[in-house]
């Protein structure tokens, strides 16, 4: 029988609690404040934990972190009186998995403790089929390309997401590679017929996101029933408006843990919260686990590896485009250029390149015009430190070795060129 340790203060809470628990299948047991709570579930264990959120000495607040420290895999529910709503999403913030308001309707407590109960018992299914760890690093990296910091910081990050079911939260520029992410997350804890359902929050009519997402009676649409037992990716959410965040906040109350929910934004959402632009509970629910992608000018040393890849998937006319090679001087250049959109637009380059050209060497004056344009190379401080020769030869040259125009590229005094 399932477990649920009940942690108020007043002992007619506990009776009352009771009395609706238990003929609904949970076993109940209680503390009257946090510290015990917290020495009785080290103890004991159990499946759920039910507190409330104004105690002494120890407050709900406090109990959830210490006990997220000792079992991160603990599923705990606040119960909160109106006045403290706002902390109650703060506690989302911290890893609860949902909240009550007081006074609540039985039903409402039952279905949130059931729903409770299944996302713990998903956990536990994982961990004994072996699938806890995760994707493997090696399936992460065939499809994130580098060797840079940031990227192995990255694979390393989606492998420990990879073993779990929690909100995911993407942020980075377009082109980054947010999409790659969701379907790796996907692959790893989908079921094999389950799919991933992509909507764009950007693209999408209010209306039409109401209906197919929200539902008639904001209790999911056929969007959220695709996406049973799979991953629904919600992309740009920060396009929503402020009225359809907070009816999205209803549906996943109801439904998020019937599949794996992951967002992408390319704004500052906590920024956005803070701001009063964002639906701060929508925002806890669906940042429990922020994924900061690399904008790829900020991992210039990756970009050999990734036209290497990208230009042998072409296919070329005159030969075989994995024979295609770019030159040093040639990889400087995109090595150089800021790349607003990012591996988007780095893939069209060089896949256009690889299929159309007639030279298996690619040279810098193959590529298009905007790269060799000096106003699009950043400046000294913001390239490579280990490549400082190398860039400033390279601006001499674009230059024709007037000292004095590359001097003031660089932003230095002409003898500091070397």
């Amino acid at each position: 029988m399932p477990s649920v340790l009940i942690v108020d203060d007043l002992l007619s809470i506990h009776e009352m609690l009771e009395a609706v628990i238990q003929p609904s299948g949970f076993s109940t047991a209680f503390a009257t404040d946090g510290e015990k709570a917290l020495v009785r579930y080290k103890a004991e264990k159990f499946d759920l934990v039910l507190a409330d959120i104004d105690m002494k000495p120890m407050d709900g607040i406090t109990l959830l972190k210490q006990l997220k420290l000792y079992d991160p895999t603990s599923v705990v529910i606040i119960m909160t009186a109106y006045a403290s709503t706002e902390s109650a999403v703060q506690a989302l913030k911290f890893g609860a998995f949902d909240y009550l308001q007081k006074p609540f309707r039985v039903d409402e407590l039952i279905a949130t403790l059931k729903r409770g109960l299944e996302f713990k018992q998903f956990q536990g299914e994982r961990a004994r089929s072996g699938l806890a760890p995760g994707a493997k690093s090696e399936d992460i990296a065939s499809r994130l390309t580098g060797n840079s910091p940031a990227i192995k910081k990255l694979i390393q990050q989606v492998k420990k997401l990879s073993a779990t079911r929690t909100p995911v939260l993407l942020q980075g520029e377009n082109g980054t590679g947010k999409i790659a992410i969701a379907e790796i997350l996907h692959t790893a804890t989908g079921t094999p017929e389950s799919q991933l359902v992509r909507v764009d929050c950007m693209l999408s009519s209010e209306q039409h996101f109401r209906t197919s997402l929200l539902g008639p009676n904001g209790e999911g649409g056929p969007w959220v029933t695709q996406a049973r037992g799979g991953t629904l990716l919600l992309q740009h959410i920060q396009c929503l408006s402020l009225s359809v965040q907070k009816e999205l906040v209803s549906v996943l109350r109801n439904t998020a843990h019937g599949f794996r929910l992951v967002c992408s934004t390319t704004e500052d959402l906590e920024q956005l919260t803070d701001e009063g632009k964002f639906f701060d509970e929508l925002f806890y629910r669906v940042a429990a686990l922020p994924v900061h992608l690399p904008a790829l000018r900020e991992r210039p040393e990756d970009i050999p590896l990734l036209v290497k890849n990208y230009a042998a998937q072409a296919s070329n006319p005159y030969f075989d485009a994995n024979l295609v090679e770019f030159t040093d001087d040639a990889l400087t250049v995109l090595g150089a250029y800021h790349w607003p959109g990012n591996l988007t637009e780095l893939y069209q380059v060089v896949s256009k390149i690889a299929a159309t050209t007639e030279t298996r060497i690619i040279t810098s004056g193959q590529l298009p015009l905007r790269l060799r344009e000096l106003k699009h190379w950043p400046a000294l401080d913001e390239y490579l430190a280990g490549q400082r020769k190398q860039y400033i030869d390279m601006v001499l040259h674009a230059c024709r070795d007037d000292r004095a125009a590359a001097a003031k590229v660089l932003g230095l005094e002409p003898d500091k060129l070397g």
